[in-house]
């Protein structure tokens, strides 16, 4: 017969450290003011910028409208307008490999104005195009940049340092160190009428004193609002609200409400040591640390429903047993399965965890600890909870017995 794990014997010393670390996490929460909110959840300006040198300025003074677009294969100028025919001009990087091949097939655009800033070898599989401005070519000159893979990889703590004079600032790391991405996040605290525009001008103005005129190329601007940043708020506390709901709907239904009731203490506590960690780690709250938490309060779920499962079916096999004993053979039996598919799960977090950068980082993280703690809520804080429910009803019955056996003998 496999031996039994007397897990009920830990489950008070495994609550009180449960509870020391989710009043850690309140105390934090105290001493750093509350979350590191993302813009997400607050209004604000996020940009995305690659260090990426400028490769060539166009200008355009022929008839017509002359518009400019790319993508990873290939370099496109279209010429339209009522007065001319609509011509489109196509470089694929296959055909057209280096700029200077690029340069000298343009030089035959009627109107169209090419100066080369970089060398004539860089590969034009190199080139990146900056959101900023608009790609309709005019007077004013378009730049066009590119990836430098010889230069230097550029230190994040420079990025912050450059941007130090805006207050506060979060700038994040994108895809691997060579690619020179970053996100920057922008609090708008309500005090200028035209934040958006000026916050994107000062970033740049920043940017270039730091690091020089023509080296950044900005991706993408995004501009959140404070009453979207406010409704989303109120959106996501209300799907944790309902997530929690359901489940205790659900789980009564399948078990008894007792049941139910620790499954949603345990998620509970899941939820708040991820709050612990996130607080300590300055992790950003945002919407993929909402995503996070969902993942993890289903997967903990799970768990706690294949134990739940196998404690119904010991009561019945072994009904002679305490509910104890058939709690900690219920455990025991399913500890294989927790493990198993515990980490197998873990290898594909892992990947993510060391392998990637940014948000997908925090991300990953975030899973690490939920998974962990979900295990572990599972076994001590759940199950934990079902048998002080259960002894106290039994020790209930005892006193109703002795009371009813006290009365009858007075009688």
């Amino acid at each position: 017969m496999k031996s039994i794990i007397k897990f009920s014997k830990v489950f008070l010393p495994a609550v009180i450290i449960s509870l020391v670390l989710i009043v850690s996490g309140i105390v934090g929460y105290v001493i750093y003011g509350g979350f590191n909110l993302g813009v997400d959840f607050q209004a604000g300006l996020i940009q995305e910028i690659q260090f990426a040198p400028t490769a060539l300025q166009l200008t355009y003074t022929g008839k017509g409208i002359a518009g400019i677009s790319m993508d990873k294969n290939k370099l496109e100028i279209v010429i339209s307008g009522s007065d001319v025919e609509k011509k489109t001009y196509s470089y694929p990087y296959a055909a057209y490999q280096n700029l200077g091949a690029m340069v000298d097939a343009m030089a035959g655009i009627e109107g169209l104005s090419v100066k080369l800033l970089a060398s004539r070898d860089i590969p034009s599989t190199s080139l990146v195009q900056s959101a900023q401005g608009n790609p309709r070519l005019g007077s004013t000159a378009y730049g066009v940049h590119y990836l430098d893979t010889q230069s230097d990889v550029v230190n994040i703590a420079d990025v912050r340092k450059a941007l130090t004079s805006l207050g506060s600032v979060s700038v994040q790391s994108l895809g691997q160190p060579k690619d020179k991405k970053f996100l920057i996040r922008v609090e708008d605290k309500g005090k200028e009428a035209d934040f958006a525009k000026l916050t994107a001008e000062r970033i740049n103005t920043a940017l270039q004193n730091a690091f020089g005129e023509g080296q950044i190329a900005i991706s993408r601007t995004d501009y959140v609002g404070a009453r979207f940043s406010k409704h989303l708020t109120e959106q996501a506390g209300m799907l944790l609200v309902l997530t929690l709901l359901l489940i205790l709907v659900y789980v009564s239904f399948r078990f008894k409400f007792h049941y139910a009731a620790g499954a949603v203490l345990a998620i509970l506590h899941d939820g708040f040591i991820m709050v612990t960690f996130i607080v300590w780690l300055r992790m950003e709250f945002n919407t993929t640390t909402i995503a996070a938490i969902l993942t993890i309060l289903g997967y903990s779920i799970n768990d706690t429903i294949v134990i739940f499962d196998r404690i119904r079916e010991t009561l019945k096999l072994y009904p002679n047993s305490s509910f104890e004993e058939n709690l900690n053979r219920a455990i025991t039996e399913t500890l294989s399965r927790t493990f198993i598919t515990t980490i197998t799960t873990l290898f594909a977090v892992f990947a993510l965890f060391f392998f990637t950068t940014g948000t997908m980082k925090d991300f990953s993280l975030a899973l690490l600890i939920g998974m962990t703690s979900g295990v572990y809520s599972t076994i001590f804080i759940s199950s934990a909870f079902v048998l002080f429910w259960e002894k106290k009803v039994q020790r209930n019955a005892v006193k109703a017995a002795d009371a009813a056996s006290t009365g009858l003998k007075k009688a």
